[in-house]
């Protein structure tokens, strides 16, 4: 790499960190770190929920997705679309009020208020461990892009390096610096993406008429995807907006809960069609790089389908346009990275723990985030593939998390019994799934039977609750 390239990387970092200590001298108690003392208007959330729900994993795994299955590859982000308008029609009305008026902060709170204590004890394990994992995926997505721009660097080294920018930043800044850098970093990708790396990809492959010679008639179609494969991708994608911690400290933070759902429908424009195929288009354009000789085949042996995509950047972008263009990627991995952080700090220290009320909260808080991230970084150096970590944390949240939301939205007096043992139930049936390895029928992902059943125990229950429930 050249070294204007590697000046633009650093000094973007460089940025993000002093964003980081610029708002930690801002912040003067848990309000301000965990949802921006409620402020945030609807571009700066709808882009920020954008930037952490595609983030690095999505981009880096679009381009794994392009480069096998091409454009079907973007039906992944279609069900984060669906996603953002339910939640905005159905979530938003719900908890924005209550949120304001009960001065809540996490998702789990939430739950407390409808359920009690228990429930939302629950809630925070679940949550803190599924977005431990999410961390993790967004630095191994950063790791990836690393290694494969700067040769002298290895995976491990990369892991270590993207989890300490993304951790120092955002244990000092809060969401304060999540918010803000991400709608700066969200800018930088899709104007990096659209206007240098598409163009410049095109022009070293001869146009697309010519790319089109290397790609399959498969992978111009939106038809090359199994129908089970959406099934998965909707079971796990389409409930984490009901659930996400990401998102309530979101919707918390919003000034109105109007500013909220037009937040929640600029997100899932962007989401779909966007990114999504935007995403798969560069996934593709690596491919016909790979066949075309662009990417040596010595360097794509030691890498995988999620490496093609930052690749092909390396080999087809001049001076200048590579470091921009590894910034913008760089940028959308940390703006997942940090809100994931953010979102397991909250239902540690606050939920867990109970930390709310101390007068060091904010500083607990703080290296609360601080122990997370090198635990992240700590799983990201075992787990080779950033979709499948991805999407295995949104499944674990999703079958233990869902049900409990689905009943305080229906029922008006939701039974925390119920909420309990569809949360024990869906957790445990998909843990019990991926560690001994069954084979499911059609090719369906644990998230389907472990949401399903956590759905049945928690109507069930409910339907026929007694009439003088024990309080949990």
């Amino acid at each position: 790499m050249h070294i204007i390239d590697l000046i633009i990387i650093v000094l973007y970092f460089t940025i993000m960190l002093f964003i980081g200590f610029w708002f930690h001298k801002k912040n003067n108690n848990t309000e301000d770190y965990f949802v921006g003392s409620r402020k945030m208007t609807r571009w700066h959330l709808g882009l920020s929920v954008v930037a952490t729900d595609v983030g690095g994993g999505f981009s880096i795994g679009l381009g794994g997705l392009g480069f096998v299955m091409g454009l079907s590859g973007s039906w992944i982000l279609f069900t984060g679309l669906i996603g953002a308008w339910l939640t905005a029609v159905i979530l938003i009305p719900k908890v924005h009020k209550t949120g304001v008026k009960n001065g809540l902060q996490t998702f789990p709170e939430i739950l407390k208020y409808n359920y009690g204590k228990t429930v939302a004890l629950a809630a925070a394990v679940i949550s803190a461990i599924g977005y431990m994992g999410f961390t993790a995926s967004q630095v191994l997505a950063g790791a990836k892009l690393t290694s494969a721009t700067f040769v002298a660097v290895d995976m491990t080294e990369a892991v270590i390096i993207m989890g300490a920018i993304a951790v120092v930043y955002t244990a000092l800044g809060g969401i304060k610096a999540v918010i803000y850098t991400d709608t700066a970093q969200w800018i930088i990708l899709l104007s990096g993406l659209s206007l240098v790396g598409v163009p410049f990809a095109l022009h070293s492959l001869g146009g697309w008429e010519a790319a089109k010679v290397f790609l399959t008639t498969e992978m111009l179609q939106l038809t090359n995807v199994k129908f089970t494969t959406i099934i998965n991708w909707a079971f796990s994608i389409i409930p984490i907006w009901f659930i996400g911690m990401t998102l309530y400290q979101r919707i918390f933070a919003a000034k109105s809960a109007k500013e909220a759902k037009r937040a929640w429908y600029i997100a899932g424009v962007f989401e779909y069609p966007f990114m999504a195929f935007l995403g798969v288009f560069l996934g593709m354009l690596a491919k016909a790089a790979f066949s075309a000789g662009i990417i040596p085949e010595a360097e794509m042996a030691m890498a995988d389908n999620e490496s093609a995509m930052p690749l092909m950047l390396k080999h087809v972008l001049p001076i200048g346009a590579l470091g921009l263009i590894m910034a913008a990627y760089f940028s959308a991995i940390l703006s997942t990275a940090d809100s994931c952080l953010m979102a397991a700090s909250g239902n540690i220290s606050r939920d867990l723990f109970n930390y709310k009320k101390s007068k060091n909260a904010l500083k607990v808080a703080q290296w609360m985030t601080l122990v997370i991230g090198i635990a992240a970084i700590s799983v990201a150096l075992y787990i080779p593939s950033v979709l499948d970590l991805m999407l295995l944390s949104y499944a674990f949240m999703v079958c233990g998390l869902v049900a409990p939301v689905l009943g305080f939205i229906i029922y008006k007096k939701p039974s925390p019994i119920a909420a309990i043992a569809a949360m024990i139930t869906g957790s445990s049936t998909l843990v019990i799934i991926q560690i001994s390895g069954i084979k499911l029928p059609y090719e369906l992902d644990a998230v389907v039977p472990g949401l399903l059943l956590s759905l049945l125990v928690m109507f069930v229950i409910q339907t026929f609750k007694p009439e003088k429930e024990v309080s949990i």
